[in-house]
């Protein structure tokens, strides 16, 4: 009497039906997309290079406004009108320049968490327009009412949008008072850059 010979065990590279289920030389093939090589693989993740570009001519057009600015003899001197202007412009072309080597270099933003905001959540629109609302205000008072008035106006309605309400009539309006004429001293006595005093003209 014989004894039936076993059958063999299908190896690890062969499937049922005899087919084996990967191509010669062991690695699968691509399906689909995966195969296509990324288009533009250097420019590829490198938005950033717009904010480059758009924080270089932002600077050189606060550079070229701010030399070309008219100005007073009377008030030219180490600190005048187009000294914040020349300061802001520089550091704007700075930034940018650095900006662009890093991201030429492989540097990369982290992705916006949202930090402890809700992104599912609305917009608030009603804090929306009342700052919308408080400039708004603010440009049409200050010629009438001159930027120390409309100034404390436009600081405290701000703080009141922005949800400022145990100290609306009490500290607020103190803050933004303080604010709005330290902000009129340095501009218009100390840099010479003219803003309209309207009535408190002859006591600033």
């Amino acid at each position: 009497m014989s004894t039936p010979e076993p059958s063999p065990r299908p190896g690890p590279s062969s499937a049922p039906g005899g087919a084996s289920s990967a191509p010669e030389g062991g690695s699968p093939a691509p399906q689909g997309a995966a195969a296509r090589p990324a288009r533009f693989p250097r420019l590829r993740g490198s938005s950033e290079l717009g904010v480059c570009a758009l924080l270089l001519a932002v600077g050189v057009l606060v550079l070229t406004d701010a030399l070309t600015m008219d100005t007073v003899a009377s008030v030219r001197g180490p600190v005048g009108p187009r000294t914040v202007p020349v300061v802001v412009g520089a550091a704007l072309v700075v930034v940018a320049v650095l900006l662009a080597v890093d991201v030429l270099r492989g540097g990369r933003g982290e992705a916006e968490g949202g930090e402890d905001v809700d992104l599912s959540e609305p917009g608030d629109w009603r804090t929306v327009a009342l700052l919308a609302g408080v400039f708004l205000a603010f440009a049409a008072l200050v010629g009438p009412l001159g930027f120390p008035l409309a100034g404390a106006l436009l600081f405290w309605g701000s703080a009141y949008a922005l949800g400022s309400r145990s100290h609306a009539l009490t500290r607020d309006p103190l803050i933004a008072a303080g604010l709005s004429v330290a902000t009129y001293a340095v501009f218009h006595l100390l840099l010479g850059v003219h803003l309209p005093g309207g009535p408190l003209m002859g006591v600033l």
